[in-house]
């Protein structure tokens, strides 16, 4: 596809957009697909109340549309991790900075992410989770990055997959810019300060 507007999409502001490289997926596609996976969602867990868990700050655009997709009842709670030094220079390990509210001991849990990139932090997460003895735990991705992975992480539900670029949209962010569009494009390599 290419980076030109899509028709019926809004108009982003040309400022924000002159980052904006060739657009993946569209406004379309997207909404498409996770109507398909809450459909799933509803079928396999119908009568079961599922518990959906999140990352923030990423998932909530994912998250608050697959909710909408869903048609049975579920509950929703989310974590929120930090991978960096205190100071927030430099990647270190993994820290939890928010928990789940609620023991999640018995429950159906399906772990809903953004994005599954090298996988080590939702295999810490899955891990982190499993202790806890859920009656089952799944993962649901709408994006996927299989090129870039490091720990064989099962995904149950998945979106899509892209290529190993740099992609922003739909949550997917850089340096806290761009979550918000209504598509998923590649971020131009002088944005990134590669060219």
């Amino acid at each position: 596809m290419s980076s030109e507007p899509i028709a019926g999409q809004r108009q982003e502001p040309a400022e924000l957009m002159r980052g904006v490289g060739r657009v993946l997926l569209s406004e379309e596609a997207i909404r498409q697909r996770v109507a398909e996976i809450g459909q799933q969602i509803s079928h396999d867990y119908a009568g079961r109340n599922p518990l959906l868990v999140g990352v923030l700050k990423g998932v909530v655009f994912f998250m608050s549309d697959l909710l909408r997709a869903v048609t049975i009842p579920v509950r929703v709670d989310f974590i929120a991790i930090s991978r960096y030094d205190p100071r927030g220079r430099v990647k270190g390990p993994v820290r939890l900075i928010k928990d789940l509210d609620d023991n999640v001991e018995g429950q159906h849990l399906v772990f809903v992410e953004d994005m599954v990139d090298t996988g080590l932090t939702l295999s810490y997460l899955l891990r982190l989770l499993r202790a806890r003895a859920p009656a089952s735990l799944e993962v649901c991705a709408l994006f996927n990055k299989p090129e870039r992975r490091l720990a064989n992480v099962p995904i149950k539900y998945k979106g899509f997959d892209l290529p190993d670029r740099f992609v922003v949209g739909w949550g997917l962010d850089y340096r806290e810019a761009y979550r918000h569009l209504p598509f998923v494009a590649e971020l131009k390599p002088e944005v990134l300060g590669l060219s």
